[in-house]
């Protein structure tokens, strides 16, 4: 299976990315020339590691017939100092809520997810340190 995905300049330092149909605009801030008109690339680097895992998680903890109330992926990225910059360490924070929600049984789907699922993950791993946390709130 192959994905593609355009990625149209439109002017300045804007590009409209089509994803699966849907229009997504990235842009640089207005210090380097962009007009902040949407996400930076890096970010969304993060944001699809956490759509992943997550998606992967809540998948898994359905089959274990668990459902948290609330659950939220946290990702944070430390970029190298040196170009190019790129993330050499990413800390994932999950987060859940809900009635007697069996830790074990979060902990197992979020090593699923890491170690086996995730093939966001699978990639980043390559370059860059991947560490998580999970918080019962």
């Amino acid at each position: 299976m192959n994905n593609k995905v355009d990625v149209t300049w439109t002017g300045d330092m804007s590009f409209e990315a089509d994803v699966n149909g849907f229009k997504l605009i990235i842009d640089a801030d207005e210090t380097v020339g962009g007009h902040n008109a949407g996400p930076r690339p890096k970010p969304l680097t993060l944001a699809s590691l956490g759509g992943c895992t997550g998606m992967d998680v809540v998948s898994i903890l359905k089959k274990m017939r668990v459902e948290p109330s609330w659950f939220n992926v946290e990702v944070e990225g430390e970029l190298t100092e040196e170009h190019p910059k790129y993330y050499h360490k990413i800390h994932l924070t999950y987060m859940f809520k809900g009635e007697n929600l069996d830790v074990e049984k979060l902990e197992k789907a979020v090593s699923l997810s890491q170690e086996r699922y995730c093939g966001v993950s699978e990639l980043l791993k390559k370059g860059a340190e991947i560490t998580s946390k999970i918080v019962v709130l």
